[in-house]
């Protein structure tokens, strides 16, 4: 083996000569340039038994604590009110009257805790997937299935006559239990992260400037995520951030792991083509082992869902497959048939509320109970919008003269204080309740329930990208609607409509529908 291989850095460049370091110079612009410093170990061995460095991140250690006592107290719990409906629940156990010590223990203890083995073993409490995205009540569901399987098994290898509505009940009441209780702890986690900042990932980017400023823009979108970006290592020199405004902290030619623990980090995300450097990141992980520093890369591949995405390992390349957005096939027809039903029972139990709004509106400025409008639907075809009307009879009149007051980029006009809206309509675009008769247009199938905003068929040519949007039906809701509304950037309300659009789900658009009752109830970004 040769001697002089020279050293090996976790800077994602090619090593500094000693001369190329007498030069390089402290403080540069806004950000800092040093020498890097000696690398720790590569790859030595370590004990069986534990880590050489407890991990850095350490927040999910008390949040797992909490879960497993919540899914404990969950499995128990749903075990008390079985044997509480049923007089059968002690079937199967002898002597029950006499002595409940062995029912009772493996009703509130053995069951329970085989809840907990088997939501270990599936990883339900796994770091990566608490907090964020859908894999940690999959798993769930997943543990459940388990369950049920192993008592049924238990009850046919002993011969033990069951209670099979005492088990189901305690089965599924435990399932319901615990996904209720991991949701209000994520919903905790969520308050947390969002107020006081903790629970969170501390990440250094590192690549070229624009990427990880892309990178930072993504992440810090969703402060739920619970990635805050505390520096960022540039790996084309400094000369390129030179006189560009960065919201964190921008160094170069530094080595990685020291200035990680320097900026007090716990993840490094590498950005974009610094991934592609051969050999670089793998040297870079080699460099991390045992440093209890997590490493994660970000690859040129944005606003694409978890689903579509597949990791493929062919002789050591890990290759990423994109699966095609799903624009046919049964889902969708399960999605059309979902928005049919759905728009017809609310349009039969609205009725009511429907008279009370006419008459409100017809009482404050005499004129048409509905606004109808042209809107582009599925495909480019028009169609009109059925909406409550919510302004003055003579508002197409006096647009002209408001134009230059528009709050808003893009396509649409929007203004917080528009004076051609009447009082009971400015409660009606508040409360949402103005966009109700869209149940109509979604009831002849020009609408759906949930997909991208419909515009006006006069505001734009609905070229390029925007045009993508076409390909699914408008929505009463959607991502624009849960994401701020009328409060977003033009450019922001079709990044997530085209994101919509690639990435839709029967389980998305559920998950949109039950956070916009959020939405309205807060009046967030309606006016």
């Amino acid at each position: 083996m040769r001697e002089d291989m020279g050293e090996v850095t976790a800077s994602l460049q090619r090593p500094v000569s000693n001369e190329g370091r007498s030069r390089l110079v402290r403080h540069v612009d806004s950000f800092e340039i040093q020498p890097p410093t000696p690398p720790s170990h590569n790859g030595v061995p370590r004990s069986a038994w534990a880590r050489a460095r407890r991990r850095v991140s350490r927040w999910h250690r008390p949040y797992t604590a909490i879960l497993l006592v919540l899914d404990f107290g969950a499995a128990a719990f749903a075990s008390w009110i079985a044997i509480q409906l049923f007089d059968q629940a002690a079937s199967g156990f002898s002597g029950t009257k006499q002595d409940p010590t062995w029912f009772h223990t493996v009703s509130f203890l053995l069951l329970p805790l085989g809840w907990v083995v088997i939501l270990w073993s599936n990883r339900a409490y796994d770091r990566r997937y608490l907090g964020l995205g859908p894999d940690e009540f999959k798993r769930v569901i997943r543990a459940s299935v388990t369950v049920a399987a192993s008592v049924s098994f238990l009850a046919f290898a002993t011969v033990t006559q069951l209670s099979r509505y005492t088990v189901g009940t305690a089965l599924v009441g435990a399932t319901v239990l615990i996904l209720w209780g991991r949701f209000v702890a994520r919903w905790a986690l969520h308050y947390i992260r969002r107020r006081a900042g903790q629970a969170a990932h501390r990440m250094v980017l590192v690549g070229t400037l624009p990427e990880c400023l892309e990178v930072y823009a993504a992440v810090t979108r969703s402060p739920n995520a619970g990635l805050v970006p505390v520096a960022i290592h540039i790996t084309d020199g400094y000369a390129a951030a030179r006189g560009m405004p960065t919201p964190v902290p921008v160094h170069a030619g530094r080595d990685v792991l020291a200035l990680v623990r320097e900026v007090g980090g716990d993840t490094i995300a590498v950005c974009g083509s610094a991934s592609a450097e051969p050999g670089e990141l793998r040297r870079l992980a080699w460099q991390l082992e045992g440093s209890g520093v997590d490493l994660v890369v970000a690859p040129q591949l944005t606003d694409i869902a978890g689903p579509r995405v597949h990791i493929r390992p062919i002789e050591g390349l890990p290759l990423l497959h994109v699966e095609e957005p799903t624009l046919s096939g049964p889902a969708l027809l399960a999605k059309n048939l979902m928005d049919r039903v759905a728009a017809g029972l609310g349009l039969l139990l609205l009725i009511p509320l429907f008279l009370s709004i006419a008459v409100a509106i017809r009482i404050s400025d005499p004129g048409p109970v509905f606004f109808r409008q042209p809107r582009v639907g599925h495909e480019g075809r028009t169609f009109r919008v059925w909406k409550f009307r919510t302004m003055y009879v003579d508002a197409e009149d006096r647009l002209a003269s408001l134009v230059d007051r528009n709050e808003t980029d893009g396509m649409l006009f929007k203004m917080k204080e528009d004076p051609r809206v009447f009082p009971v309509g400015r409660f009606l675009r508040a409360s949402s309740l103005d966009e109700l008769p869209q149940l109509i247009n979604v009831l002849w199938g020009e609408m759906s329930l949930v997909g991208p905003r419909p515009l006006p068929a006069d505001d734009g040519d609905f070229l390029g990208d925007v045009r993508r949007r076409l390909l699914v039906r408008p929505g009463m809701t959607g991502l624009w609607q849960v994401s701020g509304r009328s409060d977003l950037s033009w450019d922001e309300s079709v990044r997530l409509d085209l994101y919509y659009v690639d990435n839709w789900s029967l389980a998305y658009d559920l998950s949109i529908l039950w956070r916009t009752i959020g939405v309205v109830l807060a009046r967030k970004g309606a006016y």
